[in-house]
Parts: C-alpha cells; sequence; structure tokens
C-alpha cells in the first residue's frame, strides 16, 4: 500500500476508535477498508481525490462475485458482503468529515440477510463436540514457554464458560470485570447487553467451580492496568480459538464454522434439547422478544 494510503487507513482507525467502536470492530474495518484501498492501487487509482462512485460501485460487484478463500467453491457470505459496505461507507464518511466533499457519498448499500437461510446454515456444536474441544485445550502451543502457554489455556477455558457455558454475545463477555462476578449470589451481571438491557446470568456449579479457578488461580496473579476478565484483547481470543480448532483430532469438528456466537447458539440448543422452555432460554440469553429466541426449535428440528 503507498504512503498516502497508509496515512488515510491509520487515520480512520483512529477515527473509528474515538467514536467509541469495539477493538474487534476497528480491527475488521481496518482490515476491510485496507482491502479496498488495496484495490483502488490495482485500478490505477492511487490518491483519495481520484475516486469516483463508479470505483466503488466496481469494488462492490468485485466482492460479491470473488471466490471464498476459505470456503472453496463458495462466495462470499451476506453478512461478509454487508460488513464490507459499513466499512467503506463509514470510510467515505470519514473522508467527508475530513473536507474532502468531491468524493463519493456513502452508499447505504446493503444486501438483503435472509432469515430463513441464516437458520439452515447454523450448526451448532453437539455437547460431545464441546466436550472434544475443551478436553483438547491442555493440547495447545506445546511450543510456547509455561507463562505463554498458561496465558492460552486459561483465556481459551473462560471463552467455554463465558461465551458457551453463560451464553454470553461477544461484546458482553470482552466487557466483564471482576467485579460482575458474584461468588456470593453465584452471578454474573452483564451490563448493558443488547438494545441497552442488563441482567444478571446464574453460575451453574461448573460456572462456579472455573471462574473461582479463573480469578483466584490465575487473573489475580496479574497486576493489569484494567479489570476486565480476560487478559488478552479480542483478536487474541479469535486467533486462539481457532488454534484450539485446528488442534483438535476432529475431522467433523475442524469442518464446522468456531466463534463465540457458535458458542451461544450451542448452548441455546442444548438447554432446548434438556427441557427448559423458550422463556427461560430467552431470558438467559438476553433476547428482547421470543420470536429471537424461536429459531433454536427450528435449529433442534434438524437434530
Amino acid at each position: 500500500m503507498n504512503s498516502s494510503y497508509r496515512e488515510i487507513n491509520e487515520q480512520y482507525t483512529a477515527w473509528l476508535d474515538t467514536l467509541g467502536f469495539s477493538e474487534g470492530v476497528v480491527y475488521d474495518y481496518n482490515y476491510r477498508v485496507r482491502d479496498f484501498l488495496l484495490w483502488l492501487q490495482t485500478q490505477s487509482v492511487n490518491q483519495i481525490t481520484q475516486l469516483i462512485q463508479k470505483h466503488v460501485t466496481q469494488y462492490f460487484e468485485y466482492l460479491q462475485n470473488r471466490p471464498n478463500k476459505r470456503y472453496k467453491g463458495k462466495l462470499l457470505s451476506v453478512s461478509h458482503l454487508n460488513h464490507n459496505f459499513i466499512a467503506i461507507d463509514k470510510l467515505l464518511e470519514f473522508l467527508h468529515g475530513q473536507g474532502m466533499k468531491n468524493l463519493p457519498v456513502p452508499t447505504g448499500y446493503r444486501l438483503h440477510v435472509d432469515k430463513d437461510e441464516r437458520t439452515r446454515k447454523l450448526e451448532p456444536f453437539t455437547k460431545e463436540e464441546i466436550k472434544i474441544l475443551y478436553n483438547a485445550i491442555e493440547s495447545t502451543y506445546p511450543k510456547f514457554d509455561f507463562q505463554k502457554r498458561e496465558i492460552k489455556h486459561y483465556q481459551l477455558k473462560l471463552i467455554f464458560t463465558l461465551y458457551y457455558a453463560c451464553g454470553l454475545r461477544l461484546s458482553e463477555g470482552l466487557r466483564l470485570r471482576l467485579q460482575d462476578v458474584d461468588f456470593e449470589r453465584r452471578t454474573v451481571f452483564v451490563k448493558k447487553g443488547k438494545n441497552y438491557k442488563d441482567r444478571f446470568v446464574p453460575m451453574s456449579a461448573g460456572v462456579y467451580r472455573d471462574l473461582q479457578d479463573y480469578i483466584y488461580n490465575f487473573r489475580n496473579k496479574y497486576k493489569l492496568p484494567h479489570t476486565e476478565l480476560f487478559v488478552q484483547g479480542e483478536n487474541g481470543l479469535n486467533d486462539s480459538i481457532k488454534h484450539l480448532q485446528r488442534m483438535c483430532n476432529d475431522e467433523t469438528i475442524k469442518q464446522k464454522r468456531l466463534s463465540m456466537h457458535v458458542l451461544r447458539h450451542s448452548i441455546a440448543t442444548h438447554l432446548l434439547q434438556n427441557g427448559m422452555s423458550i422463556e427461560n432460554i430467552s431470558l438467559f440469553l438476553g433476547h428482547s422478544s421470543l420470536q429471537s429466541t424461536q429459531i433454536y426449535t427450528h435449529i433442534l428440528d434438524k437434530y
């Protein structure tokens, strides 16, 4: 990337951060805008002042026809495409804010998300697969020294504790602080979940045990400038869970999509299998309506 575009990308990233976007979103949008700027160079657009609406439209068309690098034979998902469109719209908004009024305006272009198709594609992990993944944690990062390996292992265990056993959203887990864990009441306080709704998540016996081990035997040993439960940031967590999946000796697990949100979907499906009511699952997950929770009844029909 040329120096001019590199500077724009750095300033754009700093702007997103000042607006209060999460670390993960800033990283994600930075990555997507970087790809856009690199593509512009292949089109001999080497200065941002050369950018016109045609270039934006052509890039959007290019993305919609570009093969998926991870899943051979497939195109990019609608969700992935829409995130690119949003990131570039935010770039155009940023550039206009910098006084570049002659550049294209944000497009507002988005693809329709087929919720029924999304339900069909959603593939939670089975209870046995969750156990296999969890038990594989101790085999990860064998070449790291003890301290680095211990951090990675405890972080992976906390991922399963919060995103699977507690059913949290990605941002909810990242915001959790030490003081949000109440061992006396056996609850985890989730502040400002989706739609700014607070909730208390009850601890199962396993969650109670794992959180005590994590906080008292690991987290409290680190004198960090923050009080979040996680020692590392979002990007480190995403990398570690992908590493766990690669290290797991199970081909079925390796072929599935693994993310924090898939773990959340998995626990919801398992609770439904165990006989918990839709109403209680909805409260557990922090859904604003039962309609959002009904998706798991359709998923369960497939298993």
